[in-house]
């Protein structure tokens, strides 16, 4: 094990960034190079990563950006209960290395975002994904200028995450494509990011197209009917009605006004979306309480030291979640982004668990079928194909030009936490009245199938099955 870096306040002229190296926390395969810390946007505002180069061919290796949603929600979680180098134990105190890490092929980077979430520190007030990317670019362009990581300049980017990372992605996306243009017409100086692939799971990017997905899914999801039909009913006419849920949405779409927009989020929340969860977890609608992953709050705040982190760390900053809802971010669409995103030639995925309400899949399918790209027509002409991993059912996808999407089948809000789970489909997969039997989980270990999935993407391949 390579003994840590202390860390060191470094000289603004030559870094801005202020890292502890190779501290043995996490990753513990011999020779894979670590290093987590801050980087300094301002006097006041820093932003906390963690990077982990990957274990094969680091050199060579694509980078990939790990975002967790909320808003306001740490990417340690990502890191530490789904798809980094380790995992957290059951007991909430340990950590074990973690088989089907994505740093097995690709160079993961980890950061806290928004200003203010996880580990990140500052003054900064960020109440919109639009200002929150331009944080993320000033970050990159830091964290690409420094010594360490230089080499990386060039490399093929990518942006993942999931849940509210379905408007932050496309957000970030945007701009980075934005500051490309203005740096290669001269009118900003800077470094042009290699942006090729974005992947997002579970993602709120279209509320319009999307909030109908919650009364349906409640009705008839693959499980069982969440809520008595009652509630379902009630649920339907605060949607429907004059002044309802849809048309305050519509408004918000029309007049951009913040305070309209708001104001249609706490009412779809409070007349449609939160009646309709009953008393299953949001996050897994298998369980009445979503107890796993394990919560790793209290082994973050024992790591501190080690890591370089500074403050204590908590999974979501709710002074953040509450400004970004201020502003009514969280119903305005990013559906334009992500189009253009996939009109440009971006390597674009789409991942679902079947189990997940809060974000769940029959509002990610109406958002997709309301997309408006390039290869549109033939995504809708094709049907769904059955992905394996291993010979092992793990879910069904389709895929067109540089736009796939899958659905993992038994999989909650967090996909890559999961096992995929198997059944025999009595019908026709795009159906809201399917009902699959699930006879058992398949052979697969928790992660394994979305390990799959992210290195077929990042490394330039085409989704498919094993």
């Amino acid at each position: 094990m390579t003994a840590a870096i202390p860390i060191q306040m470094v000289d603004a002229n030559s870094s801005r960034l202020r890292i502890v190296e190779n501290s043995g926390i996490c990753e513990t395969t011999p020779g894979v190079y670590q290093a987590s810390g801050y980087c300094d946007l301002t006097q006041e505002d820093s932003m906390w990563f963690w990077f982990f180069e990957a274990r094969e061919n680091p050199d060579t290796a694509p980078l990939a950006l790990w975002f967790n949603g909320g808003p306001g929600a740490s990417s340690m979680i990502g890191l530490f209960q789904e798809n980094g180098p380790c995992r957290i134990d059951n007991d909430s105190k340990t950590v074990s290395l973690n088989e089907y890490s994505w740093n097995n092929k690709v160079n993961m980077l980890y950061i806290d975002q928004p200003i203010g979430v996880g580990f990140s520190s500052g003054q900064t007030l960020v109440t919109t994904s639009q200002q929150a990317a331009a944080d993320v670019w000033t970050f990159l362009q830091l964290f690409l200028e420094d010594e360490h990581f230089q080499k990386y300049q060039n490399t093929s980017l990518g942006i993942w995450g999931e849940s509210y990372a379905g408007h932050y992605i496309p957000a970030f996306g945007d701009f980075i494509l934005q500051q490309n243009d203005r740096i290669a017409n001269g009118e900003i100086d800077g470094l042009s990011l290699n942006l090729q692939t974005i992947g997002i799971g579970n993602g709120l990017t279209d509320p319009r197209s999307q909030y109908p997905g919650y009364i349906s899914y409640a009705e008839s999801n693959p499980y069982h009917p969440l809520v008595p039909q009652s509630v379902i009913d009630e649920t339907r006419q605060n949607y429907t009605m004059e002044g309802g849920c849809k048309d305050q949405i519509d408004a918000c779409y029309t007049t951009q006004s913040d305070s309209i927009c708001a104001d249609a989020h706490k009412f779809c929340e409070a007349t449609v979306t939160n009646p309709l969860s009953g008393n299953y977890s949001i996050y897994y609608v298998l369980s009445e309480k979503d107890d796993f992953p394990s919560d790793i709050n209290q082994y973050l705040n024992n790591i501190q030291r080690e890591i370089g982190a500074n403050g204590g760390w908590s999974e979501v900053n709710q002074e953040v979640f509450v400004n970004i809802l201020s502003t009514g971010d969280s119903i305005k669409t990013v559906q334009p982004e992500l189009e253009n995103m996939i009109n440009v030639g971006i390597t674009v995925l789409l991942f679902n668990g079947d189990a997940d309400y809060a974000v769940n899949y029959q509002g990610v399918e109406n958002m997709i079928d309301a997309l408006n790209f390039t290869s549109a027509s033939e995504y809708h002409a094709q049907n769904y194909t059955t992905y394996t991993v291993e010979s092992q059912t793990a879910g069904v996808y389709k895929s067109t030009g540089t736009f796939t999407y899958l659905r993992v089948y038994g999989a909650g809000h967090e996909v890559p936490a999961y096992k995929a789970r198997s059944g025999i489909l009595q019908s026709d997969p795009r159906s809201l009245t399917y009902a699959p039997i699930f006879v058992k989980y398949e052979n697969l270990d928790y992660g394994e199938a979305s390990s799959q999935m992210f290195d077929q993407i990042m490394l330039n391949q085409t989704l498919a099955s094993t």
